[in-house]
């Protein structure tokens, strides 16, 4: 008989063990579903907050630890100074300006005025020499020509160009002018023995021109006229 009753009260004692078992199980799993709901939940919040900022304009913060873009933005980069500008424009006028007359002078063959016929000014003597001619074409014309060009490309609009090849452009045709004025030069004071009054101030031109061109070059670069360069932009936390 007291068997029997120790064996009831431990048989007892098990049940109550397994459902007290049972009971935490259960708690646990709740638990654990609920857990899950909240990090599901609010995860998709989070996106939502997100996609949100997104739509509003707001840029999301990176997370920690990622690499922040970087963001560019276009500046205006400096050029040439305006009185650079306007004096190569203004010289390069006054250059085919001169030509002109020396054109019109030179197949018209009339004096040239203000210019003296004897001593070292002659310029009806530098003017009909064999010097004036280089391969058949007057130099004059050459001139002309020349300076058509220079002021195509001595215009503000030709400095603010983006192109590289219009400012290499540039800097060769006074490279090859100043080299022609200096063989003008020579043949004026050790072939023909004179100087024109005309030609001397298209050679002074083409000088200023060429030192101002050069300035450009050293100062702002081969491309001057560059209107805009990219940087990165200032970031904000």
């Amino acid at each position: 008989m007291t068997a029997s009753k120790s064996s009831r009260a431990r048989n007892a004692r098990i049940a109550a063990q397994a459902s007290a078992n049972r009971a935490s199980a259960a708690k646990g799993g709740t638990a654990v579903k609920n857990g899950s709901a909240a990090r599901n939940g609010g995860a998709t919040a989070n996106g939502q907050a997100r996609t949100a900022a997104v739509r509003n304009g707001a840029a999301p913060r990176p997370a920690r630890g990622a690499q922040t873009p970087v963001i560019v933005e276009d500046l205006p980069r400096g050029g040439p100074a305006v009185w650079l500008q306007v004096a190569t424009f203004v010289l390069a006028l006054a250059g085919l300006g001169v030509s002109i007359y020396l054109t019109i002078a030179h197949f018209t063959e009339s004096t040239l005025a203000g210019c003296s016929e004897s001593g070292l000014v002659n310029c009806t003597k530098v003017t009909t020499s064999p010097q004036s001619y280089v391969f058949g074409i007057p130099v004059a014309v050459l001139g002309l020509a020349f300076f058509l060009f220079a002021v195509a490309i001595m215009s503000p609009w030709a400095w603010q160009a983006t192109r590289r090849e219009i400012h290499l452009l540039r800097i060769a045709s006074l490279v090859v002018g100043i080299g022609f004025v200096l063989y003008l030069i020579y043949a004026e004071l050790f072939i023909i023995g004179s100087i024109c009054l005309y030609c001397t101030s298209v050679h002074a031109i083409t000088f200023v021109l060429f030192v101002l061109t050069a300035i450009a070059a050293a100062a702002w670069g081969l491309v001057p006229g560059a209107a805009w360069k990219s940087r990165p932009a200032r970031q904000s936390d």
